[in-house]
């Protein structure tokens, strides 16, 4: 007994011979897509390529095709209940898989024809169904019954020339193999009912019209005739059921070459086989001419492109891909090409596989399609890695470079090795990154990187011999800056002199010291040399500065030179004006070495070029009172901005503005000569104790009788001598002078506080010395006369600061030292 269960409202399944069937096209002709595709999906008939066979069966209404199928493929085609009488049992057409048969074969039972239930007029959809089932079938089974063989009346022939016109509206390139089903066989064998039969079926293929193109093709052509015949299922069910199931072996294998199905041209792939029907079925519907090929290249292009679809969207989806995306933003993946390269391989085989039974044309189209969607879509992915190559193999090349510089390398070798070790890791890592499917070109990426690299060697070769060529500035500026400044400010004969061979002998070493430097870069001749001439003319330039910045400050050279001369001897001490010293031989001599000065810096001289400018300037302002006796309207040598011999360039103090600085330097001066005069006036009246010769001549005179006096009595010298000791000491002790040096007033009241202790400890030294034993006096009498002992000991009195008074307080006074006349 046979299981049904229903699969939505179409599809049912005979669960005990693994049978699957649907309802394909209703009575009405609606075609139930939903149902196909279930109906495929149960069977897997999308595995199966091209491995599957398609058989219809076309007979009159109520002649068994529902039972032969049932019988001969293990279906479960609904069949007539004869008790309940004769009546349409197939409605629209049915489909079902066929158990146990392989390859994989499909069955579509076909509404039966000339049925009183459409009538005699409503042949439409039988026209329809048959060409259907001859569009989508490989193998045709034409059901009849056995008496009508030889009718002209018989019941198969409308059927037959429905097929045969139906199939010239086909435009298809493969052979249908029409198997007429004879029913109920009678005694007549079968080699005698078959040509009959065959006969009949030419007469019909004559009779129906034809194209031009077919006029004289044959049936053969189009068809495969072939005849097989069938006891009665009713009378004789035992040999039915023996001659069908030995019919059912030659469908086994029915796609062989030389099968029942062995033409395969123009066979739709499996997985396309839903939508070519529902395609076919639609153009049918619309009454237009099926051209089969053309549906063929229609159908592969929709499938392939719904295949295309698939794969790209499963790749874009794919973890792998997204790792590998999402890896390649922040760093360089190993093995980018290979394993991107490989996903694209295997998505595309995927295509291939699926798509392999298409068009081959049609095939190939949509696989570039995809190729070229694949690789643009992994492209930004690919820029970004070469990226990620440029960017981290430039920084390496930077550190390695700064390293091997550091190292003590010569910079142009650093840099070559640098540079040709990393074009060679670059141009690796970009070949690991290359995906064989894309021909892209990285040139302009190899180019944008080795311009980038040459851009770095540039700035840091730039760099460096900015940094070289300031370092030798430096040590020229430490060099000369100070040394010439120091010679300058002595402004002598031979300053100039002295100045170039300073510079010839630091320049020179500078700049052999620059140049081996320089010979690590392994620059052109030209380029190295104009920049040791740029080192040279920084030389020049340093001497040339310093110069002009001690020409600004001529006025205040001049003025420290002359201090420096007129206030200080010989031996570099201060001179103390005391009357003795030639002022105007001093102030002659230092205003020389000022002139000097002046001429040694009125102009630059390098090139050893001769001047007169030393000459000219002491002829104009230091012997032009020699020339007094020239005449008044002699010109001026000093009247002109420029000096004789010298250029321009070369000048830093124009005669104009020497004469001008010397005028200046004059006035300034001669506060420092006025003051040195005065003060050696003042020396001269302090050292100069004697009165005035009328005063020694009125002395003389007006003093005689006291001087005879003195002579006519010698103990009046013996105390004028003491009294002289004593005031001498007073003199000394309280430094009479000094205090009068800042003044008369400030020297009185100064006098008038030291004077009382003074004496007082002056009288009591001397009471000591004479309370002293005899004997200690008598020794040091002929060592000292007693004058000296006296005087030594005032001195020794002084020694000391505090002076105690008799039934007074304590006095400090500051320590003198006694000066000798």
């Amino acid at each position: 007994m046979e299981h049904w269960v229903a699969l939505g409202d179409m599809t049912t399944i005979h669960k005990e011979a693994g049978c699957c069937s649907t309802h394909l096209i209703e009575g009405d002709g609606t075609f139930n897509a939903e149902g196909l595709d279930h109906f495929i999906k149960q069977v897997k008939m999308a595995e199966c390529g091209l491995s599957y066979a398609v058989v219809a069966i076309m007979g009159p209404q109520s002649s068994g095709k529902s039972t032969l199928l049932n019988n001969l493929f293990h279906t479960n085609f609904k069949e007539m209940d004869a008790y309940r009488g004769r009546s349409q049992t197939t409605k629209g057409i049915w489909m079902a898989r066929c158990a146990g048969i392989e390859p994989c074969t499909i069955v579509m039972d076909l509404e039966g024809t000339d049925g009183r239930e459409r009538g005699e007029d409503d042949t439409a959809f039988e026209k329809q169904s048959a060409l259907f089932a001859l569009a989508v079938s490989d193998i045709v089974l034409i059901n009849m019954w056995c008496h009508d063989i030889g009718r002209e009346q018989a019941a198969n022939k409308p059927l037959l020339k429905t097929v045969f016109q139906v199939m010239l509206r086909l435009f298809s390139p493969r052979k249908t193999t029409l198997m007429f089903v004879i029913r109920d066989k009678t005694r007549t064998p079968l080699e005698n009912l078959e040509p009959v039969l065959r006969e009949d079926i030419q007469k019909i293929w004559d009779s129906v019209p034809k194209p031009e193109a077919h006029k004289q093709t044959p049936l053969s052509e189009f068809f495969n005739v072939e005849v097989v015949a069938l006891s009665s299922f009713e009378e004789k069910e035992e040999q039915f059921k023996e001659q069908v199931a030995s019919l059912r072996q030659r469908f086994f294998h029915s796609i062989a070459p030389n099968g029942l199905a062995g033409d395969r041209r123009g066979v739709v792939p499996a997985s396309g086989f839903s939508f070519s029907a529902q395609q076919i079925w639609e153009v049918i519907k619309e009454n237009k001419d099926l051209d089969l090929p053309a549906h063929k290249v229609m159908v592969a292009t929709v499938r392939c492109e719904e295949i295309a679809n698939e794969k790209y969207s499963f790749f874009v989806t794919n973890q792998d891909w997204c790792d590998l995306e999402e890896a390649v933003q922040s760093h360089i993946v190993p093995g980018f090409g290979r394993k991107l390269s490989s996903m694209i391989d295997t998505c595309l085989s995927s295509y291939e596989e699926e798509a392999t039974y298409f068009e081959d044309s049609v095939r190939s189209a949509k696989r570039r399609q995809l190729e070229e969607k694949l690789i643009q879509l992994v492209h930004p992915t690919y820029q970004l890695i070469l990226e990620h190559i440029q960017s981290e193999t430039l920084d390496k090349f930077k550190n390695s470079l700064h390293d091997a510089l550091n190292e003590g390398l010569g910079f142009a070798s650093a840099a070559r090795d640098c540079m040709g070790s990393f074009i060679r890791i670059f141009e690796e890592q970009c070949k690991d990154a290359t995906i064989k499917q894309a021909d892209w070109d990285s040139a302009k990426v190899r180019d944008k990187f080795s311009r980038d690299i040459d851009s770095h060697i540039t700035e840091i070769r730039t760099a460096k011999l900015s940094e070289l060529n300031a370092l030798y500035e430096s040590k020229l500026k430490e060099a000369l800056d100070g040394p010439v400044g120091a010679l300058l400010e002595g402004g002598g004969d031979d300053t100039w002199l002295a100045i170039r061979k300073l510079f010839d002998h630091e320049t020179k070493t500078a700049v052999s010291e620059f140049s081996g430097a320089l010979s690590g870069f392994e620059m052109d001749e030209k380029t190295n040399e104009e920049m040791l001439l740029k080192l040279k003319n920084n030389a020049r330039g340093i001497v040339e500065g310093k110069t002009k910045e001690e020409a600004g400050k001529a006025l205040y050279r001049m003025k420290e030179r002359f201090t420096s001369l007129f206030n200080h001897d010989s031996d570099s001490m201060p001179r103390i004006w005391t009357g003795k010293e030639d002022i105007r031989t001093i102030t002659k001599t230092a205003r020389s070495s000022s002139l000097k000065l002046l001429s040694v810096l009125a102009a630059i001289r390098l090139d050893e070029d001769v001047d007169k400018i030393g000459d000219t300037l002491v002829l104009a302002l230091v012997d032009h009172k020699k020339d007094t006796s020239k005449s008044v309207s002699s010109r001026d040598p000093l009247a002109s901005s420029t000096w004789e011999e010298v250029p321009a360039t070369k000048t830093l103090l124009t005669p104009v503005q020497c004469k001008s600085l010397w005028s200046q330097f004059q006035r300034e001066t001669e506060y420092t000569i006025t003051q040195a005069i005065a003060s050696q006036e003042a020396n001269k009246r302090n050292n100069n104790w004697l009165p005035p010769p009328w005063a020694i001549a009125a002395l003389v005179i007006l003093g005689f009788n006291e001087f005879m006096t003195l002579l006519r009595n010698p103990l009046w010298l013996l105390v004028i001598f003491v009294g002289y000791l004593l005031s001498k000491a007073l003199w000394v002790q309280l430094d009479i002078s000094g205090e009068f040096r800042n003044g008369m007033l400030p020297g009185i009241l100064s006098l008038s506080t030291k004077f009382l202790p003074t004496v007082t400890n002056l009288l009591r030294k001397l009471a000591e010395e004479g309370q002293k034993p005899v004997s200690s006096n008598s020794q040091r009498a002929p060592s000292n006369p007693p004058h000296m002992l006296n005087f030594q000991g005032v001195e020794s009195s002084t020694g000391s600061s505090n002076v105690t008074m008799e039934n007074g307080p304590e006095y400090t006074s500051p320590s003198r030292h006694v000066k000798e006349t």
